[in-house]
Protein backbone atom coordinates (compact mmCIF):
# COMPACT_ATOMS: atom_id res chain seq x y z
CA UNK A 1 0.00 0.00 0.00
CA UNK A 2 1.12 3.36 -1.01
CA UNK A 3 1.81 5.64 1.64
CA UNK A 4 -0.09 8.94 1.42
CA UNK A 5 2.37 10.95 1.19
CA UNK A 6 4.24 9.60 -1.30
CA UNK A 7 2.99 11.60 -4.85
CA UNK A 8 0.94 13.94 -2.40
CA UNK A 9 -0.16 17.57 -3.47
CA UNK A 10 0.72 19.60 0.27
CA UNK A 11 -1.08 23.27 0.33
CA UNK A 12 1.03 25.24 2.17
CA UNK A 13 -0.85 27.87 4.19
CA UNK A 14 0.85 30.80 6.36
CA UNK A 15 -1.80 31.90 9.01
CA UNK A 16 -1.40 35.03 9.47
CA UNK A 17 -2.08 36.42 5.84
CA UNK A 18 -4.69 33.67 4.75
CA UNK A 19 -7.80 34.51 6.55
CA UNK A 20 -8.73 36.88 9.17
CA UNK A 21 -11.58 35.21 11.33
CA UNK A 22 -11.93 37.95 14.20
CA UNK A 23 -11.37 41.02 12.15
CA UNK A 24 -8.06 42.01 14.18
CA UNK A 25 -5.94 42.43 10.71
CA UNK A 26 -4.25 39.09 11.02
CA UNK A 27 -5.43 35.71 9.89
CA UNK A 28 -5.92 33.03 12.39
CA UNK A 29 -7.13 29.41 13.20
CA UNK A 30 -10.47 29.83 12.69
CA UNK A 31 -10.19 31.94 9.50
CA UNK A 32 -8.05 28.98 8.07
CA UNK A 33 -10.83 26.10 9.24
CA UNK A 34 -13.97 28.38 7.28
CA UNK A 35 -11.47 28.08 4.15
CA UNK A 36 -10.93 24.75 4.28
CA UNK A 37 -13.49 23.57 1.83
CA UNK A 38 -11.37 26.24 -0.60
CA UNK A 39 -8.81 23.90 -0.28
CA UNK A 40 -10.47 20.66 -0.21
CA UNK A 41 -11.77 21.86 -3.54
CA UNK A 42 -8.74 22.44 -5.15
CA UNK A 43 -7.81 18.83 -4.70
CA UNK A 44 -5.10 18.92 -2.77
CA UNK A 45 -3.98 15.77 0.10
CA UNK A 46 -3.41 18.30 2.73
CA UNK A 47 -2.32 21.29 4.20
CA UNK A 48 1.29 22.05 5.46
CA UNK A 49 1.05 25.27 8.35
CA UNK A 50 3.95 27.58 8.90
CA UNK A 51 4.59 28.50 12.65
CA UNK A 52 1.36 29.11 14.39
CA UNK A 53 3.13 28.75 18.54
CA UNK A 54 3.75 31.32 21.02
CA UNK A 55 6.48 33.70 19.93
CA UNK A 56 7.28 37.00 20.29
CA UNK A 57 7.16 36.76 16.43
CA UNK A 58 10.71 38.17 16.11
CA UNK A 59 11.05 35.99 12.96
CA UNK A 60 7.49 35.54 11.90
CA UNK A 61 6.62 32.73 14.68
CA UNK A 62 10.09 31.19 13.91
CA UNK A 63 11.30 32.06 17.71
CA UNK A 64 9.07 29.59 19.50
CA UNK A 65 8.45 30.86 23.10
CA UNK A 66 6.43 27.49 24.15
CA UNK A 67 6.36 24.56 22.23
CA UNK A 68 3.07 23.29 23.02
CA UNK A 69 0.62 26.17 22.80
CA UNK A 70 -0.97 28.44 20.40
CA UNK A 71 -0.02 32.16 19.88
CA UNK A 72 -2.73 34.34 21.08
CA UNK A 73 -2.80 35.96 17.64
CA UNK A 74 -3.68 32.73 16.21
CA UNK A 75 -6.40 31.72 18.60
CA UNK A 76 -6.33 28.59 21.37
CA UNK A 77 -5.26 24.80 21.54
CA UNK A 78 -9.32 24.49 21.32
CA UNK A 79 -9.34 26.11 17.69
CA UNK A 80 -6.52 23.67 16.34
CA UNK A 81 -8.27 20.74 17.43
CA UNK A 82 -11.39 22.28 15.59
CA UNK A 83 -9.39 22.74 12.38
CA UNK A 84 -7.50 19.10 12.87
CA UNK A 85 -11.04 17.24 13.38
CA UNK A 86 -12.53 19.84 10.48
CA UNK A 87 -9.37 19.01 8.03
CA UNK A 88 -9.99 15.42 8.64
CA UNK A 89 -13.62 15.35 8.17
CA UNK A 90 -12.67 16.83 4.54
CA UNK A 91 -10.30 14.52 3.72
CA UNK A 92 -7.14 16.48 4.64
CA UNK A 93 -3.96 15.75 6.16
CA UNK A 94 -2.59 18.09 8.53
CA UNK A 95 1.27 19.01 8.39
CA UNK A 96 2.30 22.26 11.02
CA UNK A 97 5.99 23.38 11.19
CA UNK A 98 8.14 22.36 14.09
CA UNK A 99 11.09 24.63 14.76
CA UNK A 100 13.66 22.63 16.39
CA UNK A 101 16.95 24.71 15.58
CA UNK A 102 16.55 27.42 17.80
CA UNK A 103 14.21 28.65 20.36
CA UNK A 104 13.13 32.33 21.37
CA UNK A 105 15.23 33.91 23.78
CA UNK A 106 12.21 34.35 25.58
CA UNK A 107 11.77 30.41 25.94
CA UNK A 108 11.58 29.55 29.44
CA UNK A 109 14.24 26.47 28.46
CA UNK A 110 16.33 29.54 27.61
CA UNK A 111 15.28 31.95 30.54
CA UNK A 112 16.58 29.60 32.97
CA UNK A 113 19.83 28.85 30.97
CA UNK A 114 21.20 32.28 30.70
CA UNK A 115 20.67 32.86 35.23
CA UNK A 116 24.17 30.58 35.42
CA UNK A 117 26.75 28.14 33.95
CA UNK A 118 25.40 25.36 36.69
CA UNK A 119 21.78 25.42 36.59
CA UNK A 120 19.74 22.32 35.23
CA UNK A 121 19.21 23.88 31.96
CA UNK A 122 22.74 25.53 31.40
CA UNK A 123 23.75 22.96 28.50
CA UNK A 124 20.59 23.37 27.03
CA UNK A 125 22.00 26.17 24.42
CA UNK A 126 25.23 26.63 23.28
CA UNK A 127 27.75 28.57 25.16
CA UNK A 128 31.42 29.72 24.98
CA UNK A 129 33.98 31.75 26.73
CA UNK A 130 35.33 34.35 24.57
CA UNK A 131 38.04 34.53 23.17
CA UNK A 132 41.75 35.92 25.02
CA UNK A 133 40.50 39.20 23.29
CA UNK A 134 36.50 39.38 24.04
CA UNK A 135 35.54 38.51 20.56
CA UNK A 136 33.38 35.65 20.01
CA UNK A 137 34.50 31.90 19.59
CA UNK A 138 35.05 31.58 16.23
CA UNK A 139 34.04 33.25 12.97
CA UNK A 140 30.65 31.87 12.46
CA UNK A 141 28.26 33.61 10.57
CA UNK A 142 24.33 34.59 10.79
CA UNK A 143 22.32 34.23 8.06
CA UNK A 144 20.61 37.44 9.09
CA UNK A 145 23.76 39.41 9.48
CA UNK A 146 26.08 39.35 11.59
CA UNK A 147 28.70 37.26 14.12
CA UNK A 148 26.46 33.94 14.99
CA UNK A 149 27.13 34.98 18.44
CA UNK A 150 25.93 36.95 20.97
CA UNK A 151 27.09 38.07 24.57
CA UNK A 152 25.36 37.70 27.81
CA UNK A 153 26.39 39.64 30.80
CA UNK A 154 24.88 37.52 33.18
CA UNK A 155 27.13 33.87 32.56
CA UNK A 156 29.85 36.07 30.75
CA UNK A 157 29.50 34.16 27.70
CA UNK A 158 28.17 34.18 24.47
CA UNK A 159 26.02 32.07 22.96
CA UNK A 160 25.21 31.11 19.40
CA UNK A 161 22.50 31.68 17.16
CA UNK A 162 22.42 30.64 13.42
CA UNK A 163 19.70 33.46 12.79
CA UNK A 164 18.20 36.36 15.40
CA UNK A 165 19.73 37.18 18.14
CA UNK A 166 16.50 36.40 19.90
CA UNK A 167 16.40 32.92 18.28
CA UNK A 168 19.40 31.02 20.21
CA UNK A 169 20.50 27.67 19.38
CA UNK A 170 19.73 24.92 21.24
CA UNK A 171 22.52 22.06 22.01
CA UNK A 172 21.28 18.68 20.55
CA UNK A 173 24.53 17.20 21.66
CA UNK A 174 22.44 17.29 25.45
CA UNK A 175 20.64 14.10 25.56
CA UNK A 176 17.98 16.19 27.92
CA UNK A 177 17.05 18.31 24.95
CA UNK A 178 16.78 15.52 22.43
CA UNK A 179 14.19 14.18 24.76
CA UNK A 180 12.06 16.88 25.53
CA UNK A 181 11.86 18.09 21.66
CA UNK A 182 10.63 14.42 21.33
CA UNK A 183 7.94 15.19 24.01
CA UNK A 184 7.01 17.68 22.00
CA UNK A 185 6.38 15.88 18.76
CA UNK A 186 4.57 13.76 20.61
CA UNK A 187 2.72 16.08 22.01
CA UNK A 188 1.40 17.55 18.13
CA UNK A 189 1.43 13.73 17.15
CA UNK A 190 -1.10 12.99 20.35
CA UNK A 191 -3.45 15.72 18.68
CA UNK A 192 -3.94 14.44 15.64
CA UNK A 193 -1.69 16.16 13.68
CA UNK A 194 -0.20 14.42 10.28
CA UNK A 195 3.30 14.82 10.12
CA UNK A 196 6.25 17.82 10.65
CA UNK A 197 8.17 20.36 8.27
CA UNK A 198 11.23 20.61 9.98
CA UNK A 199 12.27 23.91 9.47
CA UNK A 200 16.29 23.75 8.81
CA UNK A 201 16.23 20.20 8.99
CA UNK A 202 19.90 20.07 9.17
CA UNK A 203 20.83 22.91 11.45
CA UNK A 204 20.55 20.78 14.73
CA UNK A 205 23.98 19.88 15.39
CA UNK A 206 27.37 22.39 15.62
CA UNK A 207 31.20 21.31 15.56
CA UNK A 208 31.80 21.11 19.28
CA UNK A 209 35.26 22.10 18.90
CA UNK A 210 34.13 25.11 17.19
CA UNK A 211 36.41 25.33 14.51
CA UNK A 212 36.44 28.19 12.12
CA UNK A 213 34.72 27.96 9.08
CA UNK A 214 36.33 28.10 5.50
CA UNK A 215 35.63 30.72 2.96
CA UNK A 216 33.39 30.47 0.50
CA UNK A 217 35.31 32.40 -2.36
CA UNK A 218 32.31 34.26 -2.99
CA UNK A 219 32.42 38.26 -2.61
CA UNK A 220 28.71 38.80 -1.60
CA UNK A 221 28.94 42.19 -0.07
CA UNK A 222 24.79 42.37 0.68
CA UNK A 223 24.85 39.15 2.71
CA UNK A 224 27.98 38.11 4.15
CA UNK A 225 27.04 34.59 5.20
CA UNK A 226 27.77 33.13 1.92
CA UNK A 227 31.15 34.42 1.63
CA UNK A 228 31.82 31.13 4.48
CA UNK A 229 31.47 27.90 3.85
CA UNK A 230 29.53 27.01 7.34
CA UNK A 231 30.83 23.52 7.59
CA UNK A 232 31.00 23.58 11.84
CA UNK A 233 27.73 24.72 12.16
CA UNK A 234 25.50 22.96 9.26
CA UNK A 235 24.77 19.47 7.97
CA UNK A 236 27.05 18.20 10.59
CA UNK A 237 27.13 13.91 10.63
CA UNK A 238 25.83 14.26 14.31
CA UNK A 239 22.88 15.49 13.23
CA UNK A 240 21.97 11.46 11.95
CA UNK A 241 21.51 10.58 15.35
CA UNK A 242 18.57 12.62 16.16
CA UNK A 243 17.19 11.86 12.70
CA UNK A 244 17.19 8.54 13.69
CA UNK A 245 15.38 9.28 17.50
CA UNK A 246 12.48 11.33 15.74
CA UNK A 247 11.91 9.06 12.90
CA UNK A 248 11.25 5.97 15.26
CA UNK A 249 9.23 8.40 17.43
CA UNK A 250 6.85 9.16 13.90
CA UNK A 251 6.79 5.15 13.56
CA UNK A 252 4.91 4.87 17.10
CA UNK A 253 1.97 6.43 15.01
CA UNK A 254 0.80 5.23 11.99
CA UNK A 255 0.36 7.30 8.60
CA UNK A 256 2.61 10.19 10.59
CA UNK A 257 5.44 11.78 8.26
CA UNK A 258 8.30 14.20 8.61
CA UNK A 259 9.21 16.05 5.59
CA UNK A 260 12.60 18.26 6.18
CA UNK A 261 14.06 21.90 4.72
CA UNK A 262 17.75 21.28 3.75
CA UNK A 263 19.63 24.42 2.91
CA UNK A 264 23.16 23.23 2.02
CA UNK A 265 26.22 23.45 -0.40
CA UNK A 266 25.07 19.89 -1.64
CA UNK A 267 20.95 20.43 -1.60
CA UNK A 268 20.19 17.68 -3.74
CA UNK A 269 22.78 15.21 -2.18
CA UNK A 270 21.95 15.96 1.61
CA UNK A 271 18.40 15.72 0.33
CA UNK A 272 18.56 12.47 -0.38
CA UNK A 273 21.01 11.68 2.56
CA UNK A 274 18.30 12.82 5.05
CA UNK A 275 15.73 10.73 3.50
CA UNK A 276 18.00 7.40 2.36
CA UNK A 277 16.04 4.88 4.49
CA UNK A 278 14.29 3.70 7.94
CA UNK A 279 16.09 5.62 10.21
CA UNK A 280 16.03 9.21 8.09
CA UNK A 281 13.35 11.91 7.41
CA UNK A 282 10.23 10.42 5.09
CA UNK A 283 10.67 13.30 2.66
CA UNK A 284 12.19 16.41 2.01
CA UNK A 285 13.02 19.37 -0.12
CA UNK A 286 15.40 21.57 -0.99
CA UNK A 287 15.90 25.31 -2.29
CA UNK A 288 16.89 23.64 -5.57
CA UNK A 289 13.61 25.11 -7.55
CA UNK A 290 13.31 28.03 -5.28
CA UNK A 291 16.01 30.35 -6.48
CA UNK A 292 16.20 32.12 -9.92
CA UNK A 293 17.44 29.33 -12.56
CA UNK A 294 14.76 27.97 -14.69
CA UNK A 295 15.25 25.63 -18.06
CA UNK A 296 14.67 22.56 -18.81
CA UNK A 297 18.21 21.41 -18.44
CA UNK A 298 17.83 22.94 -14.66
CA UNK A 299 14.83 20.72 -13.90
CA UNK A 300 16.13 17.86 -15.78
CA UNK A 301 18.95 17.54 -13.76
CA UNK A 302 18.47 17.95 -10.36
CA UNK A 303 15.11 15.82 -10.33
CA UNK A 304 17.82 12.82 -12.08
CA UNK A 305 20.47 13.73 -9.84
CA UNK A 306 17.97 13.08 -6.77
CA UNK A 307 16.38 9.54 -8.34
CA UNK A 308 20.02 8.65 -8.87
CA UNK A 309 21.20 9.43 -5.34
CA UNK A 310 18.85 6.32 -4.12
CA UNK A 311 15.90 4.31 -5.42
CA UNK A 312 14.55 4.42 -2.45
CA UNK A 313 14.65 8.28 -0.91
CA UNK A 314 11.95 9.90 -1.60
CA UNK A 315 11.94 14.03 -2.89
CA UNK A 316 9.94 16.46 -2.40
CA UNK A 317 9.69 19.62 -4.78
CA UNK A 318 8.29 23.43 -4.38
CA UNK A 319 8.85 26.52 -6.70
CA UNK A 320 7.13 29.07 -4.21
CA UNK A 321 6.90 29.40 -0.46
CA UNK A 322 6.76 32.10 2.18
CA UNK A 323 10.66 32.92 2.26
CA UNK A 324 10.73 33.37 -1.75
CA UNK A 325 9.97 35.60 -4.29
CA UNK A 326 6.62 34.30 -6.29
CA UNK A 327 7.57 31.83 -8.76
CA UNK A 328 5.32 34.05 -11.39
CA UNK A 329 7.33 36.46 -10.88
CA UNK A 330 10.91 34.94 -10.36
CA UNK A 331 10.60 33.04 -13.27
CA UNK A 332 8.52 35.03 -15.95
CA UNK A 333 8.60 38.47 -14.39
CA UNK A 334 6.23 40.72 -13.82
CA UNK A 335 4.94 40.30 -17.19
CA UNK A 336 4.16 37.02 -16.62
CA UNK A 337 1.16 35.75 -18.26
CA UNK A 338 -2.10 33.11 -16.44
CA UNK A 339 -0.95 30.29 -18.95
CA UNK A 340 2.81 30.70 -17.47
CA UNK A 341 0.87 30.12 -13.95
CA UNK A 342 -0.74 26.89 -15.24
CA UNK A 343 2.05 25.50 -17.10
CA UNK A 344 3.98 25.55 -13.62
CA UNK A 345 1.30 24.12 -11.66
CA UNK A 346 1.33 20.95 -14.51
CA UNK A 347 5.02 20.77 -14.11
CA UNK A 348 5.27 20.65 -10.41
CA UNK A 349 2.93 18.46 -10.10
CA UNK A 350 4.22 15.87 -12.71
CA UNK A 351 7.48 15.63 -11.63
CA UNK A 352 8.52 12.05 -9.66
CA UNK A 353 8.29 13.07 -5.70
CA UNK A 354 5.72 15.09 -3.32
CA UNK A 355 4.81 18.67 -4.35
CA UNK A 356 4.32 21.30 -1.92
CA UNK A 357 2.13 24.61 -3.45
CA UNK A 358 2.34 27.77 -1.55
CA UNK A 359 -1.19 29.93 -1.28
CA UNK A 360 -2.10 31.58 -4.07
CA UNK A 361 0.50 29.74 -6.53
CA UNK A 362 -3.28 28.64 -7.72
CA UNK A 363 -4.34 31.75 -8.17
CA UNK A 364 -0.87 32.49 -10.21
CA UNK A 365 -0.01 35.70 -7.90
CA UNK A 366 2.62 37.45 -8.86
CA UNK A 367 5.45 38.69 -6.11
CA UNK A 368 3.68 42.10 -4.36
CA UNK A 369 5.29 45.46 -3.30
CA UNK A 370 5.31 46.45 0.38
CA UNK A 371 6.47 50.15 1.09
CA UNK A 372 9.44 49.80 3.43
CA UNK A 373 7.71 51.28 6.48
CA UNK A 374 5.23 48.08 6.03
CA UNK A 375 7.53 45.34 6.23
CA UNK A 376 8.23 43.37 9.29
CA UNK A 377 10.29 41.11 8.18
CA UNK A 378 13.98 41.43 10.10
CA UNK A 379 15.93 40.03 7.37
CA UNK A 380 14.21 42.39 4.36
CA UNK A 381 14.33 45.41 6.87
CA UNK A 382 18.42 44.48 7.24
CA UNK A 383 19.29 44.32 3.57
CA UNK A 384 17.09 46.61 2.44
CA UNK A 385 16.75 47.68 -0.37
CA UNK A 386 18.95 44.88 -1.92
CA UNK A 387 17.31 42.22 -0.60
CA UNK A 388 13.91 40.98 -1.77
CA UNK A 389 11.94 41.02 1.52
CA UNK A 390 10.16 38.05 2.04
CA UNK A 391 7.33 39.76 3.26
CA UNK A 392 6.38 40.73 -0.96
CA UNK A 393 5.51 37.14 -0.99
CA UNK A 394 3.75 37.10 2.55
CA UNK A 395 0.81 39.45 1.54
CA UNK A 396 -2.66 38.31 2.45
CA UNK A 397 -4.80 35.97 0.69
CA UNK A 398 -6.81 38.21 -1.97
CA UNK A 399 -10.82 36.31 -1.57
CA UNK A 400 -13.04 38.71 -3.00
CA UNK A 401 -12.43 41.54 -5.46
CA UNK A 402 -14.75 45.16 -4.90
CA UNK A 403 -14.41 45.00 -1.02
CA UNK A 404 -11.67 46.36 1.61
CA UNK A 405 -8.62 44.46 1.80
CA UNK A 406 -9.64 42.22 -1.23
CA UNK A 407 -11.89 39.71 1.73
CA UNK A 408 -9.36 38.89 3.98
CA UNK A 409 -10.21 41.41 7.06
CA UNK A 410 -12.63 44.13 7.65
CA UNK A 411 -9.52 46.17 9.00
CA UNK A 412 -6.32 47.47 7.42
CA UNK A 413 -4.85 43.93 7.65
CA UNK A 414 -0.80 43.26 8.89
CA UNK A 415 0.62 43.54 5.46
CA UNK A 416 -1.02 45.73 2.53
CA UNK A 417 -2.96 43.70 -0.09
CA UNK A 418 -1.14 44.57 -3.50
CA UNK A 419 -3.22 46.35 -5.64
CA UNK A 420 -2.41 43.92 -8.64
CA UNK A 421 -3.39 41.09 -6.84
CA UNK A 422 -7.13 41.82 -6.16
CA UNK A 423 -8.33 41.51 -10.16
CA UNK A 424 -6.86 38.10 -9.33
CA UNK A 425 -9.20 37.35 -6.20
CA UNK A 426 -10.57 34.21 -5.36
CA UNK A 427 -14.24 34.70 -6.57
CA UNK A 428 -12.97 36.31 -9.90
CA UNK A 429 -11.30 33.47 -10.87
CA UNK A 430 -13.98 30.98 -9.73
CA UNK A 431 -16.07 32.66 -12.26
CA UNK A 432 -13.64 31.97 -14.95
CA UNK A 433 -13.05 28.99 -16.30
CA UNK A 434 -10.01 29.83 -17.99
CA UNK A 435 -8.40 31.04 -14.50
CA UNK A 436 -5.66 29.65 -13.12
CA UNK A 437 -7.65 28.68 -10.00
CA UNK A 438 -10.16 26.73 -11.73
CA UNK A 439 -7.12 24.97 -14.11
CA UNK A 440 -5.48 23.72 -11.10
CA UNK A 441 -8.58 21.94 -9.94
CA UNK A 442 -9.68 20.31 -13.18
CA UNK A 443 -5.58 19.26 -13.31
CA UNK A 444 -5.49 18.10 -9.78
CA UNK A 445 -8.41 15.88 -10.38
CA UNK A 446 -7.13 14.45 -13.83
CA UNK A 447 -3.94 13.84 -11.82
CA UNK A 448 -5.54 11.70 -9.41
CA UNK A 449 -6.74 9.62 -12.66
CA UNK A 450 -3.28 8.63 -13.58
CA UNK A 451 -1.67 6.48 -10.90
CA UNK A 452 2.12 6.79 -12.80
CA UNK A 453 1.73 10.56 -11.66
CA UNK A 454 2.00 9.83 -8.11
CA UNK A 455 3.89 6.97 -7.19
CA UNK A 456 5.35 6.13 -10.60
CA UNK A 457 9.53 6.26 -11.73
CA UNK A 458 10.59 9.15 -13.86
CA UNK A 459 12.71 9.15 -17.11
CA UNK A 460 13.93 12.18 -18.82
CA UNK A 461 14.25 12.67 -22.67
CA UNK A 462 17.14 14.63 -23.63
CA UNK A 463 15.55 17.84 -25.34
CA UNK A 464 17.11 21.21 -26.49
CA UNK A 465 15.70 24.19 -24.66
CA UNK A 466 12.92 25.06 -23.54
CA UNK A 467 11.29 21.76 -23.97
CA UNK A 468 10.82 19.74 -21.33
CA UNK A 469 10.24 15.62 -21.74
CA UNK A 470 9.91 12.79 -19.52
CA UNK A 471 7.60 9.59 -18.64
CA UNK A 472 6.29 8.63 -15.71
CA UNK A 473 6.68 4.80 -15.50
CA UNK A 474 4.17 2.97 -13.08
CA UNK A 475 0.35 1.67 -12.31
CA UNK A 476 -1.42 2.36 -15.82
CA UNK A 477 1.79 1.94 -17.63
CA UNK A 478 4.03 4.70 -19.64
CA UNK A 479 2.62 8.29 -19.28
CA UNK A 480 4.47 10.90 -21.58
CA UNK A 481 4.46 14.07 -20.22
CA UNK A 482 6.16 17.00 -22.69
CA UNK A 483 6.24 20.82 -22.16
CA UNK A 484 6.83 24.29 -23.44
CA UNK A 485 8.64 26.41 -21.11
CA UNK A 486 9.19 29.27 -23.35
CA UNK A 487 6.24 31.65 -24.70
CA UNK A 488 7.06 30.81 -28.56
CA UNK A 489 6.30 27.73 -30.15
CA UNK A 490 8.67 24.64 -30.29
CA UNK A 491 9.14 21.18 -31.21
CA UNK A 492 11.33 18.15 -30.23
CA UNK A 493 11.39 14.93 -31.49
CA UNK A 494 11.71 12.33 -28.34
CA UNK A 495 12.60 9.34 -29.88
CA UNK A 496 10.60 7.20 -27.37
CA UNK A 497 9.43 3.93 -28.14
CA UNK A 498 5.98 2.53 -28.73
CA UNK A 499 3.01 4.55 -30.08
CA UNK A 500 1.61 7.84 -28.65
CA UNK A 501 -1.69 8.25 -27.58
CA UNK A 502 -2.79 12.02 -26.94
CA UNK A 503 -4.49 11.90 -23.55
CA UNK A 504 -6.90 14.90 -22.47
CA UNK A 505 -4.92 16.91 -19.82
CA UNK A 506 -7.06 19.92 -19.38
CA UNK A 507 -6.35 23.19 -21.00
CA UNK A 508 -2.76 21.96 -22.15
CA UNK A 509 -2.89 22.57 -26.02
CA UNK A 510 -0.21 20.56 -27.36
CA UNK A 511 -0.19 17.55 -30.19
CA UNK A 512 2.18 14.12 -30.69
CA UNK A 513 2.37 12.53 -33.91
CA UNK A 514 4.75 9.88 -33.69
CA UNK A 515 7.50 10.55 -32.04
CA UNK A 516 7.22 14.71 -32.43
CA UNK A 517 6.05 16.54 -29.69
CA UNK A 518 4.34 20.12 -31.11
CA UNK A 519 3.92 22.82 -28.61
CA UNK A 520 2.55 26.16 -28.37
CA UNK A 521 4.02 28.64 -26.03
CA UNK A 522 3.69 27.57 -22.37
CA UNK A 523 2.11 24.18 -23.89
CA UNK A 524 1.95 20.79 -23.26
CA UNK A 525 1.09 17.38 -24.06
CA UNK A 526 0.73 14.47 -21.80
CA UNK A 527 -0.44 10.77 -23.99
CA UNK A 528 -0.16 6.94 -22.99
CA UNK A 529 3.03 5.17 -24.49
CA UNK A 530 2.03 1.64 -25.96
Amino acid sequence: MREWWRGAVIYQIYPRSFCDGNDDGLGDLPGITAKLGYVRDLGVDGIWLSPIFTSPMKDGGYDVADYCDIDPIFGTLADFDRLVERAHELGLKVIIDQVYSHSSDLNPWFRESRQSRDNPKADWYVWSLPQADGTPPNNWLSVFGGPAWSWDPRRRQYYMHNFLPEQPELNFHNDDVQRAILDVARFWLDRGVDGFRLDVANFFMHDPLLRDNPPSGQTDTVKPYRMQRPLHNRSRPETFQFVARLRHCLDEYPERMAVAEIASETPLKDMVDYTDGPERYHTAYTFEFLRDTFSAAHIRTAVSQASRGSPDAWPSWAFSNHDVMRVLTRWGGFEATPWFAKLLIAVLVSLRGTAFLYQGEELGLPQARVPYDRLRDPEGITFWPDYESRDNARTPMPWTAGIAHAGFSTVEPWLPVDPVHIDRAVDRQEADEASPLNFTKRFLAWRKQHPALIGGDIRFFETAEPVLAFERLGEGGRLLCAFNLARTPARADLGFDGTATRLPAPDLPGTVKGRTVTLPGYGAVFARLD
